[in-house]
């Protein structure tokens, strides 16, 4: 099973941060060119060492066998050995904002953020390596619905078209594409979501990905924040009250309808239930892979921006305000938890019979009621 739980943006960049491209170069201004000295890539730029880092913004986790790993601002990734009491701050070789990291093994992990960046680990999050970025996402989606254009797609002219458009469009775009969620099979097959609908598949370990994204049943575009898989099926959800799952028969995404037109931040279940979470204390509930849905009482008003189960199975879901809430009937029902000195989350994960959290604040580690 791949041990990830994914990260939140902070709620201005997930409510206005991710502009549609068309509007965005319309509306924007040209920047003012930068002095030379000042003019450094984050892809170009290996994330410096600060003692400062496991307090800093973290916005994703992930246990690796013992070891917990955590991704942040600035290519920041922390890995600790005792349960979050001391922390150490791994070689990697970007300083791009990190958002969401998983681990479908002890040794072997992925991260992803901004600027399009994918960085593999083999080593337990000791040490990163840079497997694709921003720089090389446009080109590659160019290549490859240039090719499907006259290969799988050739039977639809018009969706050929649209879609070696938006490959277009992304290249055109740059290193500007912002990566929000990977989740693992195993070791060689995994996935990676990001904003305007973007979609990656990889079937051996990263060495090549695939775009996934004419598969999505997505016509606007919409930013997909989480992607999972629960109960042997695979899940992606965004913007708009987004749920999507994928029909293996097709190879196609399918449209799962949610009482709900918000923003769904993530997704987390078992084989008894599926949960997914979002803006305004959203919790919503399926006990049959999403043809009927519950919602579940959380009496709260803010979004609930992380997911996790403890080692008893219990659903855990934390809050942008710091509220832990806990589920011992898979998820039909949440209790809020006592917490001392709540701490805005990001993220959250169950280890060593401890509960960490991350967020604006770095990561901080709580007994678990």
């Amino acid at each position: 099973m791949a041990h990830c739980t994914r990260r939140w943006l902070l709620a201005a960049t997930v409510a206005a941060g991710l502009a549609p491209r068309a509007m965005a170069a319309a509306a924007a201004p040209a920047a003012p060119a930068a002095p030379a000295s000042r003019m450094r890539d984050v892809l170009d730029t290996p994330a410096s060492k600060s003692p400062l880092a496991a307090a800093a913004l973290l916005n994703g986790l992930a246990v690796a066998g013992p070891r917990i790993v955590a991704v942040g601002q600035r290519g920041h990734i922390l890995w600790s050995d005792d349960a979050g009491a001391h922390w150490q701050q791994a070689e990697v070789p970007v300083s791009a904002d990190l958002t969401a990291v998983c681990f479908p093994s002890p040794l072997q992990g992925w991260a992803v953020g901004h600027d399009g960046v994918v960085l593999h680990s083999a080593d337990g999050g000791k040490t990163w390596s840079r497997q694709l970025d921003g720089r090389r996402i446009g080109q590659r989606l160019v290549e490859y619905y240039e090719r499907e254009a006259g290969a799988s797609l050739a039977a639809d002219p018009k969706r050929a078209a649209a879609w070696v458009g938006e490959a277009q469009r992304f290249a055109a775009q740059g290193a500007d594409i912002p990566l929000l969620d990977v989740w693992f099979e195993n070791e060689t097959t995994g996935w990676v979501a990001g904003g305007f609908g973007m979609l990656l598949r990889t079937t051996d370990g990263g060495a090549s990905w695939e775009p996934r994204l004419h598969v999505v049943d997505n016509p606007k575009t919409l930013h997909l924040y989480a992607v999972r898989g629960i109960g042997g099926e695979l899940y992606v959800a965004g913007e708009q009250g987004l749920l999507r799952k994928l029909d293996r028969a097709s190879g196609e995404f399918r449209a799962v309808t949610v009482p709900y037109q918000g923003t769904l931040f993530g997704i987390v279940g078992d084989e008894r239930a599926l949960i997914v979470h979002g803006l305004r204390g959203t919790v919503l509930r399926s006990a049959d892979g999403g043809a009927n849905w519950q919602p579940v009482t959380t009496s709260l008003q803010v979004g609930m921006t992380g997911s996790t189960r403890d080692a008893a199975g219990r659903f855990i879901l934390v809050s942008q305000a710091g509220h832990v809430l806990l589920s011992g009937d898979g998820g039909a029902s949440f209790k809020l938890a006592k917490v001392e000195r709540p701490v805005p989350a990001a993220a959250v994960a169950f280890a060593q019979n401890t509960l960490l959290i991350a967020g604006p604040r770095g990561v901080h580690a709580r007994p678990l009621p």
